[in-house]
């Protein structure tokens, strides 16, 4: 089989990880593939940060913990991630940004990392502290948080995979 499609057909997400941290040569592999995620008119309007402190790591977990009124760890223990803006003033913003977070996952997966998305960027970067890191960042407002794509290695056995029941049609 193809290692391309092999790869889209055994990408998992994970929600358990391990104390291994990814090296920063593999994330920057990453994060170079997520930079050529098809985009609305080659625009390229995506931003990416990549978070490998780990204190930094643990504020942001409690920041989208507090945003879904919760206190769990909604990063799962990973140490390291990618956060994915992209420039609302496109109007194709929401969709290059998911396109560039898949292009992340996968390529993640293809280098052996394991990852997941995890959502409320765009409700984390409207906080007040948000708003400060994208300062800090030199990310403009118009920049609104797509997902966060969290990197580590799994602590485990993946469970089975869930059945495909999406409908397909052919018309």
């Amino acid at each position: 089989m193809n290692e391309a499609y092999k790869n889209l057909l055994e990408r998992r997400s994970v929600r358990k990880y391990n104390d291994k941290k990814v090296s920063h040569d593999l994330i920057e592999k990453i994060v170079y593939a997520g930079q050529f995620a098809p985009s609305g008119m080659n625009r390229q309007i995506y931003a990416f940060v990549v978070v490998e402190d780990e204190e930094l790591v643990k504020a942001l977990s409690k920041m989208n913990a507090e945003v879904m009124n919760s206190s769990s760890d909604p990063f799962y223990g990973a140490k390291s991630m990618i956060i994915v803006f992209a420039d609302s003033n496109a109007p194709t913003y929401l969709y290059d940004g998911a396109l560039a977070m898949g292009n992340l996952m996968n390529a993640a997966n293809a280098l052996g990392v394991d990852s997941c998305w995890i959502h409320r960027a765009k409700e984390v970067f409207k906080t007040d502290f948000g708003k400060e890191l994208k300062k800090k960042w030199g990310l403009p407002e118009s920049y609104e948080g797509i997902g966060h794509c969290i990197l580590g290695y799994r602590d485990g056995e993946l469970s089975k995979r869930a059945e495909r029941t999406s409908k397909v049609i052919y018309a």
